[in-house]
């Protein structure tokens, strides 16, 4: 319970610091206040993880919550600068008069290096994870709570699997193709799947 407790509020924690971080930026023009504010989401992650460690070192049985604090960890220090980058373009748009978001491309070549920039990100959550995992092992678990840190770190790779299946494998096809003169994007990928 207490990691869980953790989890939710290292989640609640970075969408708090990033709004305020971003609020400071562009509504109250305070530039280097904000670049601190943002710089203390990754603090977050490391509280998480001695949080994590406590409680196994204090001989909590290993479960569900340990692991996930290590994805969870995993997941934002991989994907969180992507976040705060897109979270920073809509605020600035919004309340600065930045230029509008742009879209993701749906389909073609660009689309791809989008899957691609995104699955590897994946692999990179799982590879901290599976480090963080490994760490807690060789550190604080004893030999009851390997086993299950253990399954969590097969589980990440799990999902790098399923991601790469669903994401640039499952696009292939319509990747390859790009539209005729005339021919609408969606038009060209029903083409190219049937």
């Amino acid at each position: 319970m207490f990691v869980a407790a953790f989890i939710a509020a290292s989640e609640i924690g970075l969408w708090v610091l990033l709004g305020l971080g971003l609020a400071l930026r562009y509504l109250l023009r305070r530039r280097r206040a904000s670049t601190v504010v943002l710089a203390l989401i990754p603090l977050l992650d490391v509280a998480l993880v001695a949080a994590t460690a406590i409680d196994l070192h204090r001989g909590a049985e290993a479960g569900t919550t340990h692991g996930l604090a290590a994805i969870y960890l995993g997941f934002s220090v991989a994907f969180g600068p992507a976040l705060v980058r897109w979270a920073d373009v809509r605020f600035a748009h919004r309340f600065a008069g930045g230029p509008a978001p742009v879209k993701a491309p749906k389909h073609g070549p660009e689309r791809m290096a989008v899957l691609w920039r995104e699955w590897f990100r994946v692999v990179t959550a799982a590879a901290i994870a599976s480090a963080v995992l490994f760490g807690l092992i060789l550190l604080v678990a004893d030999s009851d709570q390997d086993p299950v840190l253990l399954g969590w770190v097969a589980r990440a790779w799990v999902v790098v699997g399923f991601w790469f299946l669903f994401g640039p494998l499952w696009e292939l096809p319509t990747s390859r193709r790009t539209p005729q003169a005339g021919e609408t994007a969606d038009r060209a990928s029903s083409r190219s799947s049937s």
